[in-house]
């Protein structure tokens, strides 16, 4: 079949979205098989499993689809078959009429198989926790000893404190009393003085309840009152202070060793008696138990006495111009004022001479402490 010729001119485009005209079909044409055009792969589309994806193809710019009319079949019309264009690299087709092995041809992958593949991580499981050990049952734990540890730290602290109080106590107590006993000693003895106390019971006790067991007093040896150069060693035993109304409290005994040095026995002599001042020196004489008094020519010698608990010069000579009897009255009247001033009650029991001087014994029992009002050196118990 001829077409009739196109018109002069420019070719007029056709429209491709218009269907193309339909051409009665020659019974003389043979039958031709057009393969549908292939649609663009999709970029998105995956291309073979684990490999790229598909190129994507530029959109075909051809002549527009023109579709042939079959021709009717003759007995003559040889049928033409149009082979499908095969993909770049294939193999080449098998010739017709020639014989050969048989050849596998790839089919190529569908579009669905060509998108492209996201490659997506599983989530890894979390890992299990070990499994729990086996249960195995405590051994019951031995309690601490807590309790008598702490039991003896308490006991060793408080220990501790109340010896640091008690000695905190005791200390004070012994300088306060100290003081005190001192003073009174220094006042009665008229010279300096050191005091001591016993330390059975322990002496906090004793100054709390008041009960002393045992004090010692001694004098610096100046003097004991009038009598110059004598020195005084006294212990109380088993005193008590107790405010009474009559008496600030007892004493259960005391004894006293007074030492009276010869210098000591001139100077008081010398300041005591009217004819004092002709005596020039004081001697003793141990082994005859005298006292020599030495004057510009003359010598009076005494010897100590006790009578009725009075310490005494008994005058056995004297020569030069003062008679005996007046010797004797003057140290009668001295040794009287030096018994008369002893306090609590003290008594001469003995008597020595020794090389140095004359040494007495003396003692109390039971003597009452006298208060402020008989003798102020007592004021302070």
């Amino acid at each position: 079949m001829t077409q009739p010729p196109h018109p002069p001119g420019p070719h007029p485009r056709p429209d491709r979205d218009a269907p193309p005209p339909r051409r009665p079909p020659s019974p003389d044409s043979p039958t031709e098989h057009f393969r549908r055009p292939r649609p663009t792969e999709d970029p998105r589309r995956p291309g073979p499993a684990g490999g790229p994806p598909w190129p994507q193809q530029p959109p075909r710019h051809d002549a527009p689809t023109e579709q042939l009319r079959r021709r009717p079949p003759g007995p003559d019309s040889p049928t033409e078959q149009i082979r499908r264009p095969q993909p770049p690299g294939s193999p080449p087709p098998p010739v017709p009429g020639a014989v050969g092995p048989t050849q596998r041809i790839p089919q190529p992958p569908s579009p669905a198989d060509i998108r492209p593949t996201e490659l997506i991580y599983r989530p890894q499981p979390p890992t299990p926790p070990p499994p729990p050990p086996p249960s195995v049952e405590p051994k019951p734990r031995p309690e601490p000893r807590r309790g008598k540890t702490t039991l003896v730290l308490v006991a060793v602290i408080a220990i501790a404190l109340i010896a640091a109080a008690l000695a905190g106590g005791e200390l004070y107590a012994r300088n306060r009393a100290d003081g005190i006993l001192t003073e009174v000693a220094e006042c009665v003895t008229e010279d300096g003085a050191t005091v001591s106390f016993g330390v059975n019971p322990p002496f906090l006790w004793q100054y709390l309840t008041g009960y002393y067991t045992n004090i010692t007093v001694k004098t610096a040896g100046k003097r004991v009152q009038r009598a110059d150069g004598m020195t005084a060693e006294v212990t109380l035993k088993d005193v008590r202070l107790h405010d009474d109304g009559d008496s600030k409290g007892t004493i259960g005994s005391l004894t006293a060793v007074l030492t009276w040095k010869a210098s000591g026995i001139k100077d008081t002599v010398v300041s005591n008696l009217q004819f004092g001042s002709l005596i020039t020196g004081v001697r003793t004489d141990a082994n005859a138990a005298t006292v020599i008094f030495e004057a510009h020519g003359a010598s009076v010698t005494a010897r100590p006495v006790v009578e009725d608990g009075d310490l005494n010069l008994e005058v056995l000579e004297a020569s030069g111009p003062i008679p005996k009897e007046v010797i004797q009255t003057g140290l009668d009247a001295l040794t009287k004022q030096l018994n008369d001033n002893y306090p609590l009650g003290i008594r001469a029991d003995a008597v020595e001479v020794t090389d140095s001087g004359v040494v007495g014994r003396f003692s109390s029992r039971d003597a009452t402490i006298p208060k402020e009002d008989s003798d102020p050196c007592f004021a302070r118990l």
